[in-house]
């Protein structure tokens, strides 16, 4: 992703659209979160370049490798955040919590603390959950580590997309009552985008 000229905030004319990057806590082939991610991309396509990051290449966080000393596909993430108006994260609940995978990302990302890419940094959250009830506390556990980042979470109703295998068909977000939800989120996080100067440090 590279940098581009942004929208003057507030303006309902925009030179170009919102850049926002969507991080999800799967792996899998058919994951739920992708899917998720995927739908917004489609949904908001023609106010915002919604781009899915592959997290695959991210190595494990160690802090012998910080500041210069970062590889090169950690440098590459968080100059990618950083050019980025907004994050879109979607989850599933691993054991409670949160996937390593994104929890990974975030870890690399949250350094050095309190003046991190992610410092003041606009994101919309969300999970997956194949059961009825799971994906709360993946929820909670995101909005914990993001704040202690200093990120900007967007309020909004909670989304948790529970029994997402019949609400997902064909790599797609398909009930409109989460669709619903889901959307609100990023019509919430494009209003926080608009509204807030881009923080400068």
């Amino acid at each position: 992703m590279t940098g581009s000229p942004r929208r003057g905030r507030g303006d309902s004319t925009s030179m170009s659209k919102v850049s926002l990057i969507g991080m999800s806590g799967s792996l899998r082939t058919g994951s739920y979160s992708n899917a998720v991610i995927e739908t917004l991309r489609e949904h908001f396509a023609d106010r915002a370049d919604l781009r899915l990051y592959d997290l695959a290449p991210i190595p494990l966080y160690n802090q012998d490798f910080e500041g210069e000393q970062r590889p090169p596909t950690v440098k590459r993430m968080l100059a990618d955040i950083e050019a980025a108006d907004g994050l879109v994260l979607c989850a599933p609940e691993f054991n409670h919590s949160i996937p390593g995978v994104l929890k990974n990302a975030i870890d690399w990302a949250s350094r050095p603390a309190f003046a991190s890419v992610l410092a003041y940094k606009p994101v919309a959250i969300m999970a997956t959950s194949r059961g009825p009830l799971g994906g709360a506390r993946c929820l909670e556990h995101m909005k914990v580590a993001l704040d202690s980042c200093l990120s900007r979470v967007t309020l909004a109703r909670e989304v948790i997309v529970t029994a997402a295998e019949s609400k997902i068909k064909d790599g797609r977000l398909v009930d409109e009552v989460s669709l619903g939800f889901a959307t609100a989120a990023v019509e919430a996080l494009l209003r926080e985008i608009a509204l807030w100067p881009r923080h400068k440090g």
